[in-house]
């Protein structure tokens, strides 16, 4: 039976001015934020706003003419990306193409009263638009972020997760993002992982019709929302691993991205440990998952640094904080040890 959702909060807002450098706490921060009119400055906001012609005439002055994919789904799903019946696909094809065939494409949609769904995922802005980000980019202190840009007409895209911390500039159409933080996972009722939409797996409830009996503990979940409509110029802060649903509002929406985290490659990447606990430890006895566990809190979820203190330093070894010399070397011994 479907049911009805009540409003989630409000995201916090916080004050900063076009062209204003953000700083590392608020790239830091735990928690959601938006800073209404950050990027308003930007001559790609500002082509935007004139329409869609100026708009993608602008972003066609940087393009490389490189091949980019696009995902299209009939008018029938209404916007929603989402798996087919059987749960064996997708409920839309994905294509080759260029950027300048998708611009060109958006502007015929535009006119039409029940459109097809067009959508270009994220897509490096470095490739695709060289020198874009000579005009428009954002002062980000210390971070070093990977940029992207996602382009398309009114589409829904499930709630999911992404590793970096993100921040998404909006900078044509409205978009309406909702965050869910990562202790409602359980509550969320996430499809596979092995078949995604998207690269990332992403919860099953449709939040415009939600099927609450057959997902009861998705209204918990759904207590602990944040949500915001963006505006072109408008930019939100999504720390990483918060889960959050995105839905493009407008016939041409646009959106830039940038990634990026605190933690060197040399330690490696957090999903990878998550694959490898599957492998060793998710087929354990209950007990020894349970030691498991003990060791993992002790030594590695432990926040309060006092795991150590009573050793020498000399003698912490591998648990010591780590330092690029000894990250080298675990991940050394543990490709050896990974390859027997």
């Amino acid at each position: 039976m479907a049911g009805a959702l009540q409003q989630p909060g409000p995201i916090a807002e916080v004050t900063l001015s076009p062209g204003q450098t953000i700083d590392d706490a608020l790239l830091r921060a735990d928690t959601p934020w938006i800073a209404r009119g950050l990027v308003s400055d930007w001559p790609a906001t500002q082509a935007g706003a004139e329409g869609g012609h100026e708009f993608f005439a602008y972003l066609q002055s940087f393009s490389a003419g490189r091949p980019t994919s696009a995902f299209i789904a009939e008018p029938e799903h209404e916007g929603r990306l989402f798996y087919n019946e059987q749960f064996d696909g997708f409920n839309f094809v994905q294509l080759d193409t260029t950027l300048e065939a998708v611009f060109s494409k958006l502007l015929k949609l535009k006119e039409e009263a029940s459109a097809p769904t067009l959508y270009v995922g994220s897509t490096p802005v470095s490739t695709a638009l060289p020198e874009f980000q000579a005009e428009n980019n954002l002062d980000m202190a210390s971070a070093e972020p990977l940029v992207s840009i996602w382009l398309g007409n009114r589409c829904r895209v499930a709630a999911h997760f992404d590793y970096p911390r993100n921040l998404a500039c909006c900078i044509a159409g409205r978009r309406r993002v909702t965050g869910l933080p990562p202790e409602q996972v359980a509550n969320l009722y996430i499809g596979p992982w092995d078949l995604t939409p998207a690269g990332q797996p992403i919860s099953l409830v449709d939040t415009q019709a939600p099927d609450l009996d057959r997902f009861p503990r998705f209204t918990t979940a759904w207590a602990e929302a944040q949500r915001a409509e963006l505006e072109a110029g408008d930019v939100i802060y999504m720390p990483g691993m918060w889960w959050h649903q995105v839905e493009s509002l407008e016939p041409i929406n646009a959106l830039v991205n940038y990634w990026w985290s605190e933690t060197p490659a040399v330690y490696g990447a957090p999903m990878d440990a998550f694959d490898h606990a599957l492998l060793a430890l998710k087929q354990l006895p209950a007990g020894q998952k349970r030691a498991w566990k003990a060791l993992f809190d002790q030594y590695v979820f432990n926040e309060d640094n006092d795991a150590l203190a009573h050793l020498p330093e000399h003698s912490k070894g591998r648990l010591a904080p780590l330092q690029s010399d000894l990250a080298r070397r675990l991940r050394a011994d543990l490709i050896n040890r990974l390859k027997r």
